[in-house]
């Protein structure tokens, strides 16, 4: 009678503390598997509950420290009072194991894994049902948290692990490649679509020395020529702002603009003597090979310009970037009426393709829907050399990343044309 009358008297407690650990198990898994997109868009929409999960989830560490703290002080109190009343009921160990078990039982089976499956089943619905609790939950148990965690950076620091309190910020950035490159592969996402986001998250990572256009393929005319000879050179080109230099291609003395040539030729009636070049050519704007992308779209936009010249470290013109060529990384080739459909690349046959060796990685993997490597090298012909660890011999022959590469022609030191098979199914051991 008596282990009934303290059974009856702990029932209310342990229900109403396993229910609270329970909340907190199904807070902390609605929290962190929630959509964030689906969290800011409800917020946007005035959902206040939305605001307040935005609102925890910007200090995720600490919230999660938090939750984590209150579920252990719950369940802790949760043993203990029935440990009490077991010991009191069953004197000795037996009391302690039985409390054990029970406890154990209860709080995996309804503590953890019941709250648990029903978040992650739905959790912006929990996240946002939840939010006021968890709220001053996080409020109270916040900087006990923090507390928490400073002795735990102070007591790992001891034995060497030094653990800053930034967060990676690149989290992100791979959270939402990954979940791109899953939605493709089940077919949710388009092979454009997964190439365009990927873009987007590119331009962070890459330099305008990997897209821009290299000194040897740029267009540019000599500054000392007359003015008929560089209206026709100026119309050969395709292009409508061209380099113009002086005495040597490295000497850029100015940036002549189609637009400021008509404009100037139609104020001088179209007599060409009239006409001075060098009045109406605009200032070259320089910028370092190792520019972000990311950062040179965002300083296009605020110049308002499209057009920039690429130095080394030496001041050494080594190419040009328009504001076409970081567009074209995010959304693919962008053609007009003056430009080849995938310039420098041919496909033959017997489904190989010949590839000029100036050609970039990643215009060659947009073009064939390939996977080389561009981290080590910029172009197709840098790729070779890097893999071979040599400059080829022109007919030799390797195989690497699953691709037979033959060179077909070398100038000098230069790999001019490559052979590039599809991908092979298994490339031979000895080849390998």
């Amino acid at each position: 009678m008596i282990f009934w009358a303290m059974m009856g008297a702990l029932a209310p407690t342990l229900i109403i503390l396993l229910g609270i650990g329970a909340l907190i198990s199904a807070a902390e898994t609605a929290m962190t598997a929630s959509s964030r997109g689906r969290m800011h868009q409800l917020e946007r929409d005035g959902d206040l509950a939305a605001k307040l999960v935005n609102e925890m989830m910007a200090d995720q560490e600490n919230m999660i420290g938090a939750i984590l703290l209150s579920n252990n002080v719950v369940n802790i109190a949760a043993s203990a009072v029935t440990t009490s009343v077991m010991s009191a009921a069953f004197p000795g160990p037996l009391g302690i194991a039985i409390a054990t078990v029970v406890m154990t039982v209860l709080i995996v089976i309804f503590g953890e894994i019941l709250p648990k499956t029903l978040a992650i089943t739905r959790p912006e619905a929990v996240a946002r049902f939840l939010a006021i609790p968890t709220y001053w939950v996080v409020k109270i148990f916040g900087p006990l948290a923090r507390g928490a965690q400073w002795i735990v950076r102070k007591t790992l620091g001891i034995f060497g692990v030094k653990l800053g309190m930034e967060i990676d910020v690149l989290a992100a950035h791979e959270e939402i490649r990954g979940a791109v490159e899953y939605h493709h592969s089940e077919g949710l996402v388009e092979g454009g679509d997964r190439r365009m986001l990927g873009g987007v998250l590119d331009l962070s990572e890459m330099d305008v020395s990997e897209v821009m256009v290299h000194r040897k393929q740029m267009e540019m005319l000599d500054a000392g020529l007359s003015a008929k000879a560089l209206i026709d050179g100026a119309l050969a080109s395709g292009h409508s702002r061209i380099p113009l230099y002086r005495d040597e291609p490295e000497n850029i003395v100015g940036v002549l603009h189609v637009k400021d040539l008509l404009g100037a030729l139609t104020a001088a009636a179209g007599k060409l003597a009239k006409l001075d070049i060098a009045a109406i050519a605009r200032e070259p704007w320089f910028i370092p090979e190792t520019t972000n992308l990311k950062d040179q779209l965002n300083a296009f936009l605020k110049k308002k310009q499209h057009f920039a010249l690429v130095v080394d470290e030496y001041g050494a013109l080594q190419g040009l970037v328009t504001l076409e060529d970081i567009l074209e990384e995010i959304v693919g080739e962008i053609d007009d009426e003056h430009d080849q459909a995938v310039e420098g690349v041919r496909a033959q046959a017997d489904g190989s393709v010949h590839v000029d060796g100036h050609v970039t990685i990643r215009d060659l993997n947009r073009a064939m829907d390939w996977d080389l490597p561009d981290s080590e090298a910029v172009t197709v012909a840098g790729l070779v050399i890097h893999e071979a660890q040599t400059i080829p011999e022109p007919g030799q022959m390797f195989i690497f990343h699953k691709h037979r590469f033959q060179v077909l022609r070398r100038n000098r030191n230069q790999i001019t044309a490559v052979s590039v098979s599809p991908r092979l199914v298994e490339a031979p051991a000895e080849e390998a």
